[in-house]
């Protein structure tokens, strides 16, 4: 429990009482975008392990009108549900 515990309330403790400066809080705003992305990336343009950048990626094709909800948005519930709603209607419809 510690080997995990620590290394992750440690910087809280640590970072409570102080203030980080303005370039560090700007960048840090970009971390939970950087990862989002990193982690989703791969499933999307190699759903089967090879990359596939053709039409008939039903991820790929589903995560641009999402990409788009999610900027003109901001709401990560709305661009989740896009997401789904565009999956799970292409599957229906087409059956791919």
């Amino acid at each position: 429990m510690l080997v995990t515990f620590l290394p992750r309330v440690a910087p809280v403790w640590f970072l409570a009482s102080r203030s980080l400066p303005p370039l560090v809080a700007s960048w840090l705003r970009y971390v939970p975008p950087a990862v989002l992305a990193a982690m989703l990336l791969p499933s999307i343009v190699a759903p089967e392990g090879v990359v596939d950048l053709h039409w008939r990626n039903l991820y790929l094709m589903a995560a641009v009108p999402t990409l788009l909800v999610a900027w003109k948005t901001r709401s990560m519930f709305g661009a989740v549900l896009t997401g789904m709603a565009l999956v799970a209607l292409s599957r229906l419809v087409w059956g791919i």
